[in-house]
């Protein structure tokens, strides 16, 4: 008696029974045979924060393929698999999580707050895993690992050794980008522009009398997005050929309401053409005037707290959040008559990919890795055509990355 074909496919009873099957023969399994010879894929470990999306779906799929591609072709094939903690992104979900909740952070203390973490981890890493064997992905799930395992940990810890060791990894007082919110340094890669509309706040400087009083008739005047910041600066910078400032070498300004004197330096990262050709230097607040200041060799003040409340270094200012202390000093500034004007401005600005807080540039004590050397193999491929950029014209973006890298912040302040 033959049996009816269902109208409608169901996956369910066949696709969960074979897969089943190849796991029970361990199809997926790869030990090491000298006789063949090896093809491995070490999977991109997806984040534990949640669950898989299409875009996991269709990388999964493309290395599917080839790893059963290269088994059929008689590879000793290994697809290794794995799951990542993802630290910042991990952190920020369960700090969601305990805020409906009704519970801080810090009331519940370092040692609850990772138990809640592992058990984050056993919950979405396994509906994770689970999502991958529904795609059919063959990887070699004896071998599944979590980037935190111990013997993981002692992986990274050798290397981390191992590069300093080299050279490569040192640890010393840079800018970094700082997230306010999740209280730590974040990478570059992780640092996220957006278009904000905001202002370019005009301000003058009286220039210092030969008397040590400073003038009432002689000012230099600058643009700024960030008139808070001028409670750091450690000098105001003009290109050294510009000629409307050449009578401006060696003098000094009033750095109003700090009341400190600062130097006026020549450097050639001003531009000549963009504003008054005057630049305020804060070396602890942004990347390029800290290098002005190292060039120069400046003094580097923080401001800030790391939650971007003033620090004690903003005298009066203190404790105020950083945008409040912004009005405020304006306000003071308009009073002193040293504010010349204020114009709408539109420009990108650095927020933290994660929680979308915008950052704050922050000269910190941290672990960096050395690009400068690591860096020259990868423009090498490219510029001799080992790699092929497709588009060609893409070149130039890439080498615009490599030529301008800037050592990597790998320090994170998290639990």
């Amino acid at each position: 008696m033959s049996k009816e074909l269902a109208k409608t496919y169901d996956p369910s009873g066949i696709e969960d029974r074979l897969y089943q099957k190849w796991l029970d023969k361990k199809y997926f399994h790869a030990e090491v045979d000298h006789s063949k010879t090896p093809f491995t894929i070490v999977i991109p470990p997806p984040n534990i924060t949640g669950q898989l999306h299409m875009g996991h779906a269709l990388d999964n799929t493309m290395q599917d393929i080839l790893i059963r591609y290269k088994r059929m072709q008689g590879y000793n094939a290994l697809w290794q698999p794995g799951t990542d903690h993802a630290s910042i992104a991990t952190e920020v979900k369960i700090i969601q999580k305990l805020k409906e909740e009704g519970i801080d952070k810090h009331d519940l203390g370092r040692e609850k707050f990772l138990e809640r973490a592992w058990e984050w981890k056993k919950e979405y890493g396994g509906r994770i895993i689970g999502q991958l064997k529904k795609l059919g992905s063959s990887c070699d799930w004896d071998r599944e690992r979590f980037t935190m395992d111990e013997g993981c940990n002692k992986a990274v810890t050798e290397v981390f050794v191992k590069m300093h060791e080299k050279g490569y990894i040192y640890k010393g007082a840079r800018i970094v980008n700082w997230c306010p919110v999740c209280n730590t340094s974040i990478s570059d890669a992780e640092v996220e522009y957006q278009e904000q509309a905001g202002h370019f706040w005009h301000i003058k400087y009286p220039l210092m009398n030969e008397d040590g009083t400073p003038s009432t008739t002689e000012f230099l005047t600058f643009a700024t997005t960030r008139p808070e910041t001028m409670l750091g600066d450690t000098a105001v910078a003009i290109h050294p050929d510009d000629e409307r400032y050449t009578h401006l070498h060696g003098r000094k300004v009033l750095l109003p309401i700090v009341n400190r004197v600062i130097p006026i330096v020549e450097d050639a990262y001003v531009d000549r053409e963009f504003g008054t050709g005057v630049v305020k230097i804060t070396p602890a607040h942004d990347p390029n005037d800290f290098e002005v200041g190292k060039r120069h060799d400046l003094p580097v003040i923080n401001i800030l707290n790391d939650d971007a409340t003033i620090n004690k270094n903003g005298g009066k200012f203190e404790g105020m959040d950083r945008y409040e202390a912004r009005k405020a000093i304006v306000e003071e500034l308009d009073q002193m008559g040293l504010l010349v004007k204020i114009e709408d401005h539109v420009h990108n600005v650095g927020t933290h990919d994660r929680c979308k807080t915008t950052i704050e540039p922050m000269v910190k004590d941290q672990w960096f890795v050395k690009m400068d050397e690591l860096i020259k193999p990868a423009r090498e491929a490219v510029k001799n055509g080992e790699i092929k950029l497709i588009p060609e014209r893409m070149e130039k973006n890439y080498f615009n990355w490599t030529d301008n890298i800037r050592d990597w912040c790998i320090s994170r302040q998290l639990w």
